[in-house]
């Protein structure tokens, strides 16, 4: 199981994924060891008890003795298999290693090595065992959008030829089925190099297919997330007569489903094409006659510029377009050598956008907000303020998400969910992703203060070669286009990118620079404080907390009077259970401290530092008992390399604690639970934790080791007192 299971690298991002898989496997292969004896309904059902175990150790919450399943911990398994079901439908390949992809993966690891043993031990036919094998390997092979690793298939052939082998008995077996199993790795590598043809897209690695690429389409959001992944991006089109960066769009998206996000819908009966579209529009912008070149893009949509007059140079009756979506489609994918069209790129003016308020001229469909969590509705009418309607609320929103002194970040790799809505988590916690988060959240909030929006798909504006542009898989995109009557829709990008793929029309440049001037203005206006000595806790908030585990519930194993019942198989599972229980202890004590600093109040503060140091033992850097708890945290930074997120993070804490312990001011809840994680986190990703650490951390050892000394020291005393009467 464990040599077929590489390929899952390919859909997996990191090796996170590793450690409770092969746990599940040793774990499996235990429990048949010790209860073959018994007859092999009793061993299945001891190695399904046995992947439970597994599932309630890294992923359970409420796990009686933090590692028997309880009631909650059924619910918690509920709920990650929920979470990633969305997040399989809503992501391409490699998928983040969330915690719901991890419990997922952990437990079709232990199934299929379930299914292995009663294929080759129970029903003596270790051959069909090679079916079980075969979903191992070929799910991430039909998923992988890129050439799988040689030594993927290399492990697969060992692993089931070892397999054979020792079906028959190794001792018996030994040299022929060596020599087995060897050349079928031999061959495995030869497939693998001469003709690397595993994956879905039939692309060729390394110019071993004579240069081909395939073709690259764009389904909305999942593909586009697995153009942007990339490691090589492919040149999709070349582009001549573009005068200025603009945004090239395939389709657009009106329809919002809560906590499942935009869904394209059919578009509606378009205009034939090739032909003329529309006449000429009647808004400010500038004329362009552009010609582009496909060299790989494959798909339904037909991506254009603008507000499209008329477009050429395709083939009759394939291709229509709808005015209304601004979209160009067919009813098969296609890729056509090329096209040509007529468009206005609008620029209407700041001044312009503000006159064109209301919703004169558009569908009520695209202010719909059916099912939005209220609370994204008061954020968005929080970052506006008292902005006046129309244009000044979008900018507001725009900036929020992309201005200077924005708390977000653009990553593809996006922070995990915690079970509450996944737009307000968005808003609120994570404040971390790609174009697709940020397009999606403000075309919601823009609906909700009444502007109505919609999100679209296409591309930036590649790369300027002097007289054309190039446009690869990496620029890919998503934004906002909200409507303002008699000038249409108009182009907002919320994503806060800095490698300059970004566009800022001229209406956005105009309004960064009044709010800018307005600003200087109250600033020049504005008497300066004095800063007071040690002032750190006023500072903002860190930009974008770096994911962390979801927010625990108290276990229930705090509760008095659980009856525990017997566990039939506990048994057979003391040698493996031995091994992680110090990890598990580990588990619960950081379980346990975040959850009274997220209730705040007396020892939320001590509980928030105790983490803290935990995270820094287990790393090797001890704290000594006669460290101030300033002293302490100079320590984290220097040990540990805080960058300056974490370090602002820590002076929360560091204040926080002091208040508590000398001043008897408790933090509020939810007060210290952000500046903890992001702490944590950044000794985290300063300091690395080797496979030795995770499973015996330093500060449950010294934890145990202090309180035996503890014991020890009361039975001196007390032997000495009876002594002494």
């Amino acid at each position: 199981m464990v040599l077929a299971g590489g390929p899952v690298t390919a859909v997996v991002q990191g090796w996170s994924w590793a450690l409770p898989a092969l746990a599940a496997v040793t774990v499996v292969v235990l429990a048949a060891l010790v209860l073959h004896r018994f007859g092999s309904i009793v061993t299945l059902l001891g190695q399904c008890a046995a992947v439970l175990v597994v599932l309630a150790v890294f992923f359970g919450d409420g796990a009686l003795l933090g590692f028997l399943p309880g009631p909650a911990t059924f619910g918690r398994f509920g709920a990650l298999v929920a979470g990633a079901g969305q997040q399989i439908n809503t992501s391409t390949a490699p998928v983040a290693a969330t915690p719901e992809i991890l419990f997922l993966v952990t437990a079709a690891f232990g199934v299929l090595t379930t299914c292995v043993y009663a294929a080759a031990v129970v029903a003596k036919a270790p051959a069909a065992a090679g079916v079980p094998l075969l979903a191992v390997f070929a799910v991430p092979a039909a998923l992988a959008d890129q050439l799988l690793p040689w030594w993927a298939m290399a492990g697969a052939a060992a692993g089931f030829g070892l397999l054979l082998v020792a079906a028959g008995g190794l001792h018996s077996q030994f040299t022929g089925g060596t020599a087995l199993v060897a050349g079928a790795v031999v061959v495995a590598l030869g497939v693998g190099v001469i003709t690397p043809f595993v994956g879905t897209s039939g692309r060729f690695a390394n110019g071993g297919g004579g240069g081909e690429t395939g073709s690259i389409g764009l389904t909305p959001f999942t593909a586009l997330r697995g153009q942007l992944e990339q490691p090589v991006p492919t040149e999709l089109f070349e582009v001549q007569g573009l005068g200025r960066p603009s945004y090239l769009r395939a389709l657009t998206l009106r329809q919002y489903v809560p906590d499942r996000g935009w869904e394209a819908t059919r578009p509606e009966p378009g205009i034939a094409l090739p032909g003329p579209v529309q006449q000429q529009p009647d808004v400010p912008g500038e004329f362009v006659d552009v010609q582009i070149d496909n060299l790989a893009f494959r798909d339904y949509w037909l991506p254009l510029y603008g507000e499209p007059i008329d477009v050429a140079d395709l083939p009759g009756d394939q291709w229509q377009y709808d005015v209304a979506s601004g979209t160009g489609y067919t009813g098969r994918p296609r890729q056509d050598d090329g096209w040509r069209h007529r468009a206005v790129l609008p620029t209407p003016s700041m001044q312009q956008l503000r006159a064109a308020q209301g919703i004169e001229g558009v569908g009520l469909e695209y202010l719909d907000t059916t099912g939005v969590d209220p609370r994204v509705g008061e954020i968005a009418r929080e970052v506006i303020g008292n902005a006046g309607p129309g244009f000044d609320r979008v900018f507001a929103i725009q900036n929020w998400f992309a201005g200077p002194g924005s708390q977000f970040t653009y990553s593809l790799q996006t922070a995990p969910g915690s079970g509450d809505d996944a737009l307000v988590e968005f808003l609120t916690v994570g404040r971390t992703g790609y174009c697709e988060q940020f397009a999606s959240a403000m075309a919601v909030m823009l609906r909700t203060v009444g502007v109505p929006a919609r999100v679209a798909i296409g591309f930036t504006a590649g790369v300027d070669n002097g007289g054309d542009r190039t446009v690869s898989t990496s620029d890919a995109h998503a934004w906002v286009e909200a409507w303002f009557p008699r000038i249409g829709w108009t182009a907002f990008d919320p994503t806060p990118l800095t490698d300059g793929r970004r566009i800022d029309p001229p209406y956005v440049e105009e309004a960064q620079a009044e709010l800018a001037q307005r600003e200087n203005a109250e600033a020049e206006d504005a008497p300066v404080p004095e800063p007071l000595p040690g002032d750190d806790d006023t500072a903002p908030e860190p930009s974008s907390p770096e994911p962390s585990e979801p927010q625990a519930t108290p276990p229930s194993s705090e509760s008095s009077g659980i009856e525990i019942p017997i566990w039939p198989f506990a048994a057979a599972l003391v040698g493996v259970l031995l091994v992680l229980v110090p990890a598990a202890m580990r588990v619960r004590h950081r379980r346990r401290r975040f959850a009274a600093v997220a209730r705040g109040g007396e020892g939320a503060a001590g509980a928030g530092w105790d983490e803290l140091l935990a995270e820094s033992a287990d790393r090797g850097c001890d704290t000594p008992p006669s460290d101030t708890v300033r002293a302490a945290a100079r320590r984290l930074v220097r040990e540990h390399h805080l960058k300056p997120d974490a370090q602002q993070a820590l002076r929360q804490v560091v204040g926080a604690v002091e208040s508590s312990w000398y001043g008897g001011a408790h933090p509020r809840p939810g007060e210290l639970d952000e500046p903890v994680r992001t702490v944590a986190a950044g000794i985290a990703a300063g300091s690395s934790l080797s496979l030795r650490g995770r499973l015996l951390p330093r500060s449950v050892l010294q934890q145990m080791r202090e309180r035996r000394e503890g014991r020890e020291r009361t039975g001196r005393r007390a032997t000495e007192a009876i002594t002494s009467r």
